[in-house]
């Protein structure tokens, strides 16, 4: 059963870049034809799709997150990594890997979460 763990600094100051690594285990990340996802939640807001890498390392952003966002892979380690520049208190949120089974017919269909990580952007 794949298990997905995210980690990286719990604070980062504004204007800075947030890094997070999603270490995944029971499962490798180049395996046909999964899509790796990043996500958030916002205090009082619902979840926010921020973008994806695939097994082949392809990746798509939300519109709305594209120019801050880059999300890379480390094969060997198993790890995809979602660097978001910038940031401002309004990217304080707690930030989800999953794996997302996604096909045209069904879009997005995260099947297994991390547990969240809490990123505050703060001074």
């Amino acid at each position: 059963q794949v298990q997905l763990q995210e980690s990286g600094p719990g604070l980062v100051k504004p204007s800075q870049t947030l890094s997070l690594t999603c270490t995944v285990s029971g499962g490798s990340i180049t395996t046909n034809y999964y899509f790796w996802s990043w996500i958030r939640q916002s205090p009082g807001k619902g979840l926010e799709w921020i973008g994806y890498i695939d097994y082949s390392g392809t990746t798509y952003y939300s519109p709305s997150l594209k120019s801050r966002t880059s999300i890379s892979r480390d094969t060997s380690k198993n790890q995809f990594i979602l660097q978001l520049g910038s940031v401002t208190p309004e990217d304080t949120a707690v930030y989800y890997c999953a794996r997302d089974q996604r096909t045209v017919e069904t879009g997005a269909n995260f099947d297994s979460w991390g547990q969240g990580t809490q990123v505050t952007v703060s001074s």
